[in-house]
């Protein structure tokens, strides 16, 4: 392939992961809807990577954060990030370092049920089943009734 190929289908990159941190499958993808240049886009992400402009660490660290202060649980925000192409390593090693699940457990269900707790059975599987939905774990929900 010629430089000029390499040019603009790396500018193009620029241009994506200007707007926010993208992972390398997620940049991979809109860059081969673009370009139908698989090898060439590979080079491209080779070069991102080598100048730290992409990293998928540095991006899963970032949604993390982001998610759970959207009020999601760590089980979620894990397979959010695995449909994203990041390994599994990658993510809980992020979701690990974030940390303090129960109080973001906590937060989104005082979010969502000014009322607190409730004493019916068939509404607190409802609150219960909230948190769940959420991706947060059975010991982060129990945290909350607790």
């Amino acid at each position: 392939m010629n430089d000029e190929f390499f040019a603009s289908v790396y500018n193009k990159a620029l241009d994506i992961i200007s707007r926010r941190e993208h992972s390398k499958h997620e940049l991979k993808n809109k860059l081969l809807k673009k370009f139908d240049i698989p090898d060439l886009i590979d080079e491209v992400i080779t070069k991102l990577i080598e100048n730290n402009l992409i990293n998928d660490s540095r991006y899963a660290q970032m949604y993390v954060l982001v998610r759970k202060r959207k009020g999601f649980g760590p089980k979620k925000i894990e397979f959010e990030l695995m449909s994203r192409g990041i390994n599994s390593s990658i993510s809980s090693s992020a979701i690990e370092e974030e940390g303090a699940w129960k109080e973001a457990a906590q937060k989104a269900f005082n979010k969502k049920f000014k009322n607190g707790a409730s004493q019916d059975f068939r509404e607190r599987n409802k609150q219960k089943s909230f948190l769940q939905n959420r991706g947060f774990t059975f010991e982060e929900i129990d945290s909350v009734f607790s």
